[in-house]
């Protein structure tokens, strides 16, 4: 690495680190309504009239079955309500292209990845969507699916803090207060920095330039700037055009890009502090923090190192500089490494490079990212339930080794808690491995294959994982816009998001109703470099191994065969 790469990778993590702490304890006082907030003079009016039209009492609270009851429920209103806007999109307004309505397989598998947090996208934003579909259905649904993220981890927390509870919040008080409190302002601010750096927001017609070989360009408008902030703020990574954050009008400028890398991991780093301050353990939390992010900067090492070698046969005929295909040159290589690993720890999926155009170990790296769970930080609220799952499965195997009861801040990890913690891991693995069995041994599977061999392979691969895991990124050498895709991923999306929400609800009601033991000398110390080893160890113990057969059929064999100059 050059010494202007290390220079933007410190200022990188040191905003991020920086920030941790104020954004961790900004989403504790927005998930405790009890507490008071900077933001409570212009937001209070709003929150107070939304719970007396919707008649809400923000301070009843629910048990486990009826807060998962509420989450189902509003999420089978959004997907339906997204559905009808997307079908009847061309006698809506605000469509100055005159789009038709979305094709009703195409329509089933948007409107779910919108609503799990998924963001995959079968189409061609500008060519497909109208305004009016951006702004009412999409970018609705992009406040919407990380709010309910972020509620849903607040359950689990709740239920890890509290003793001997049989509530774990209120649904309805949480979701409002996450939008109103946190995802909103952020977001305008957002938008706001990303006008002032070139990013278009306006409703005009799409404009035909003529170049300057005499042809003709349309070159698209819209909305893009508010649709862009809360894209990346939640973690969402559906871009309003097709090819997101490489765009020059999503992404300008290298100020914008470092903007959009500080978004994507702000909500997920605060909410890791946000859990320490919330159990009364922050030593903990910064435990947690400093795990998944060794696992980060290990990502974006091997990422960027494989793509700064590039091709070595290019030394045979005397050319060097790295891998530049897929890329922006305003980035360059090493800002491409960055943003794709940051993308895929967490479930944004947002691209600022082809991913389908690193070379095959670079291209490895997100692949596993989403493969580990994304809970390396993670999406917004997914992260951090995910990474405490992983946490409770590192406490209970510490149990085992020294063969004792496990204990994780003072509540004993019994049958049912181990029960839904893999119940909410194993189904990502099968579900991935499943599908893409699937896909290698039918014929619409391997139709929509751009590459043959190891690459096809990993094509359909990260297909399957980044819809499980809810990112949404993809090689783009897949063709995905067909009837047996669409519905296949949109059934992924929902196993990847649903089950594994409901058993942590289930987790966080068992965990509330426990009583609290005090220490004593036989409970594992969870704040130690011993415990952020063995929490990375568990990471890659369940994600690494898991698909290890499948990563080596994949990029694995490709990078040898790469190195002998066959490619696919």
């Amino acid at each position: 690495m050059q010494a202007f790469e290390w220079v933007q990778l410190t200022i990188f993590l040191s905003i991020v680190i920086l920030l941790t702490k104020p954004m961790g304890m900004h989403i504790y006082r927005v998930l405790h309504p009890k507490e008071k907030t900077f933001l409570d003079p212009v937001f209070g009016p709003v929150e107070r009239f939304i719970y007396r039209t919707c008649k809400i009492d923000p301070l009843a609270e629910q048990g486990w079955k009826e807060y998962l009851t509420s989450v189902l429920g509003f999420s089978l209103v959004a997907v339906i309500v997204t559905f009808i806007l997307l079908a009847m999109q061309r006698y809506l307004p605000l469509n100055p292209q005159k789009l038709h309505g979305v094709a009703w397989d195409l329509n089933t598998n948007t409107s779910i990845s919108f609503l799990t947090n998924t963001n995959w996208q079968n189409y061609g934003g500008e060519a497909v969507m109208s305004y009016f579909s951006q702004m009412a259905a999409l970018t609705v649904q992009n406040f919407a699916s990380p709010a309910v993220g972020l509620a849903v981890a607040a359950t689990l927390v709740r239920g890890l803090a509290r003793a001997a509870s049989e509530t774990i919040g209120n649904f309805w008080t949480d979701f409002i207060r996450i939008c109103l409190y946190l995802l909103l302002p952020i977001a305008i601010v957002g938008a706001m920095l990303f006008m002032a750096e070139g990013v278009p927001q306006n409703f005009k017609s799409y404009v035909q330039a003529k170049t300057l070989d005499g042809g003709m360009q349309t070159i698209a408008q819209g909305p893009i700037a508010s649709q862009e902030s809360i894209k990346i703020l939640g973690t969402n990574g559906g871009g309003f055009m097709n090819v997101n954050s490489a765009h020059p009008y999503e992404n300008p400028t290298p100020y914008s890009n470092l903007l959009q890398l500080v978004l994507i991991l702000l909500i997920p780093a605060g909410s890791i502090y946000y859990f320490g301050k919330a159990v009364g353990n922050i030593r903990h939390a910064w435990c947690i923090f400093a795990a998944v992010a060794a696992v980060l900067v290990a990502g974006i090492f091997i990422c960027a190192f494989s793509e700064s070698a590039g091709n070595p046969h290019w030394k045979e005929l005397g050319l060097s500089g790295g891998n530049w295909e897929g890329k922006e040159q305003r980035f360059g290589i090493f800002a491409s490494a960055l943003y794709a690993c940051t993308t895929t720890v967490t479930s944004c999926g947002a691209v600022n490079c082809m991913h389908d155009s690193l070379t095959p170990i670079a291209g490895l790296i997100p692949l596993l990212n989403i493969e580990l769970g994304e809970v390396i930080f993670g999406g917004v609220g997914a992260g951090l339930y995910g990474i405490l799952l992983f946490v409770i499965l590192s406490v209970f195997i510490a149990g085992l080794v020294i063969g004792r009861t496990p204990e994780y801040l003072g509540k004993k990890i019994e049958a049912f808690d181990i029960k839904m913690t893999m119940l909410a891991i194993l189904p990502m693995v099968l579900t991935i491995i499943g599908f893409t069995a699937w896909c290698c041994i039918s014929a619409w599977g391997l139709k929509g294959l751009a590459n043959q061999g190891p690459h096809g392979f990993s094509e359909m691969l990260y297909s399957y994982s980044s819809c499980v895991g809810n990112n949404g990124s993809a090689f783009a050498g897949l063709s995905g816009n067909t009837v047996p895709y669409n519905l296949t991923q949109a059934i992924a999306m929902i196993f990847g998001r649903f089950l594994m929400i409901i058993p942590v609800i289930a987790l966080a009601g068992s965990m509330a109703e426990k009583k609290m033991h005090p220490k004593n000398a036989g409970t594992f110390p969870v704040s130690s470099p011993i415990f952020i080893s063995l929490l990375i160890g568990v990471i890659f113990l369940i994600g690494a191994l898991t698909f290890l057969p499948a990563l080596t059929l994949g990029p694995i064999v490709e990078h040898f065969l790469f190195l002998k100059g066959q490619l696919f």
